[in-house]
């Protein structure tokens, strides 16, 4: 099978499925016999397209005589992946991307569309491969940065055109990796010295590197627990609660384990971290990296962050990471944009809901810390507030004061114009 073909196949499946891009992808990359080098062609072009899935729609709105909802998903799949290579892709010859495109119309079953698909491609080709954006300022924009209208007003009202630029361009571009030291298993200099030019110090967050390599699951260094995956943002909101040795903390929505795991090494293997998940199976995930890490202070359970469990209560620090709708991981997980806004609306109640329930478990002086990966006002400064608003013995206090600036405030929204973080959101307050 070809490196298009099965991305073809792969894009078929995220509409029918609605499965994250990435969780799809590896399993397939995995389970194929392609090359790392049509391995990495496949990755690219898929996640591309997702990326760019209305700015390619507007192309062949122009192009197609009939709606593309009344398309065969595969040749309109087809159709898109011919145009991202058009567009987007230098290194492949403009005739190339054709030619590709239009025997995948056969290898796909699909060969009594070869003929549409062919015309529609070569008819961009000839207008030099222009995008058609509409006149109205707003509506081009949203051509522009492949991004919902809806969500692109909602963007605009919280933060203005220079920054929701900014932000949306950044979100077509890839996602810089980075990991974090473990000072249980190697220190600065074994970590820098074993890796090399593969990794990057970053400045303003102390053990994180921004790292440059492949698969990482076959490092060494990674088997043995010396680092593992964080994007900055989650580094920064794990750092911030705050956890000392000695204390009890709560991880509430805690999978993959990432922050669990952060809180865990601030305190130095003394105290505990209970760490929580809805789904059993993403306990597992938890425990897995726990186990890699070499961490005894972390216990990980199944348990509903909305449910009250009284022999919890008490805790020093309680971190509640709320299902949110993700936008501020566009850069990873494109197919956040998919989401109606509708799905949006009903997350708010359940964000206050969960928040409510981490309050009552936070001791007289302790911390409640809310996250999420999301940067709508909606989802984040509004749902504090009104909770602020009927738990008068909780306020708020700085987020990180000894680094200053932004993240001394007590509600802090990270965008990558900060850091290169992804888009993020924190709010510290204690019970008075």
């Amino acid at each position: 099978m070809s490196a298009r073909k099965l991305a073809v196949q792969l894009l078929d499946r995220t509409e029918q499925e609605k499965s994250y891009s990435n969780l799809l992808l590896d399993h397939a990359l995995a389970q194929s016999t392609l090359e790392e080098r049509d391995k990495r062609l496949c990755a690219s072009l898929y996640y591309g397209v997702i990326e760019r899935r209305i700015t390619l729609d507007a192309v062949l709105s122009h192009y197609c005589k009939q709606p593309l909802r009344k398309l065969d998903r595969t040749v309109r799949n087809i159709l898109r992946l011919g145009i991202y290579q058009l567009l987007y892709c230098d290194q492949i010859p403009a005739r190339a991307a054709v030619d590709a495109s239009v025997k995948l119309t056969r290898s796909c079953r699909k060969a009594s569309a070869s003929g549409f698909v062919n015309a529609v491609l070569r008819s961009f080709l000839r207008d030099d491969c222009r995008i058609p954006l509409p006149k109205q300022p707003e509506k081009a924009m949203a051509v522009e940065y492949a991004v919902p209208e809806w969500l692109l007003k909602k963007l605009l009202d919280a933060y203005g055109r220079e920054r929701t630029q900014a932000f949306l361009a950044d979100a077509l571009q890839p996602a810089p990796r980075y990991i974090r030291r473990n000072p249980e298993k190697c220190t600065q200099e074994e970590l820098e010295q074993a890796l090399g030019d593969r990794i990057i110090p970053v400045a303003q967050v102390p053990d994180a590197y921004q790292l440059h390599a492949g698969d990482i699951r076959h490092l060494p260094e990674f088997q043995q627990g010396w680092f593992y995956v964080q994007d900055l943002a989650s580094q920064i909101c794990s750092l911030a609660i705050g956890a000392k040795a000695g204390e009890t903390v709560l991880d509430l929505c805690a999978a993959p384990g990432g922050k669990t795991c952060t809180m865990a090494l601030q305190m130095q293997g003394g105290g505990k971290v209970l760490a929580f998940d809805l789904a059993q199976s993403r306990v597992g995930l938890i425990a897995e990296n726990v186990r890699r890490l070499g961490l005894t202070n972390v216990t990980a359970m199944q348990g509903d962050a909305a449910v009250y469990q009284p022999e919890l209560a008490g805790a020093d620090r309680v971190l509640c990471d709320v299902p949110c709708s993700g936008l501020g991981v566009l850069r990873r997980k494109p197919e956040v944009k998919e989401k109606q806004p509708e799905e949006l609306a009903q997350l708010p109640p359940v964000q206050l809901a969960i928040l409510e329930n981490a309050a009552r478990y936070v001791k007289q002086g302790g911390v409640l810390q809310y996250s999420t990966c999301t940067i709508l006002p909606e989802e984040n400064q509004k749902v504090v507030a009104q909770f602020l608003a009927h738990h008068p013995d909780f306020r708020l206090c700085p987020v990180l004061p000894e680094w200053g600036g932004v993240f001394a405030e007590p509600m802090l929204t990270l965008l990558p114009e900060i850091c290169g973080s992804d888009g993020f959101f924190v709010a510290k307050m204690q019970r008075k």
